[in-house]
């Protein structure tokens, strides 16, 4: 099965597009963190589209860390996609083994890429028959000013050269998608990226509006990420039933 099929079969199952994003902090969990990751999934797990696991809030722990971290992925029920948020990018061999890493040592059923550093740098992934790559256009953060929205000489911005690499990647055996972080969705950013899968982070902590996504008119599966408002919720409720709120918010959103 394609990363998308599943990915689409999820969403029609649950009417869900929340996306749960796993970003542990031993300070704040209360509990071993594999245990709260795990209690976390239980929890949530009804009102999932996919898991986020952020790999580096698990390496920051060292081998106990990557230990747990195949551990919470092994536990995320198997109907229910998993996006390893590890931003890799490196080229040839390097980026061979990083995707083995994902997909065949994690079990991920997709990952995030920095892509610029060129096509034949995520060409690695997009050999791995069945996965799912999602490739940073426009991301949440402020930064995304100084190079991503940046225009270029003939007028276009840099985020849509990221675009175009979806569009030569067509037929690959991995399928491609985009993060767009919600807090930089212009109204004019959405309509220059090609249809694929959007990972939107942004909403919750980092204040992102859902309003930015009324409207846009895509086909493509989009699945809106909260990590922190899940994980910790400021209003003493519990992650399944945090998560459940925001997985009514974002279906009002998309007038689904």
């Amino acid at each position: 099965m394609r990363y998308l099929d599943k990915l689409r079969a999820r969403i029609a199952a649950t009417g869900s597009n929340l996306c749960v994003g796993l970003d542990p902090r031993p300070g704040l969990t209360g509990e071993p963190v594999k245990d709260f990751c795990l209690r976390v999934i239980e929890e949530t797990a009804p009102h999932a589209a996919c898991f986020k696991p952020n790999s580096a809030y698990f390496e920051a722990m060292g081998s106990r860390g990557v230990a747990i971290l195949e551990a919470v992925i092994a536990a995320v029920p198997r109907d229910i996609p998993v996006i390893l948020d590890a931003k890799r990018s490196d080229i040839g061999e390097t980026q061979r083994y990083y995707a083995q890493a994902a997909f065949e040592a994690l079990g991920a059923d997709a990952v995030t890429l920095n892509p610029f550093l060129g096509f034949d740098s995520i060409e690695p992934f997009l050999a791995c028959e069945g996965r799912g790559l999602y490739l940073l256009a426009v991301t949440s953060n402020p930064g995304a000013e100084d190079i991503e929205k940046q225009r270029l000489a003939d007028g276009r911005r840099v985020f849509e050269l990221v675009g175009e690499m979806a569009d030569r990647a067509a037929g690959a055996p991995a399928d491609v998608g985009f993060v767009v972080g919600l807090t930089n969705a212009d109204p004019d950013i959405l309509p220059l990226l090609p249809d694929a899968p959007l990972l939107v982070p942004g909403l919750g902590a980092q204040g992102g509006d859902l309003a930015a996504l009324r409207g846009s008119g895509r086909r493509a599966p989009a699945l809106v990420n909260v990590s922190r408002g899940i994980l910790y919720p400021s209003d003493g409720s519990t992650p399944g039933e945090a998560a459940e709120e925001w997985r009514g918010q974002i279906a009002a959103a998309l007038g689904r």
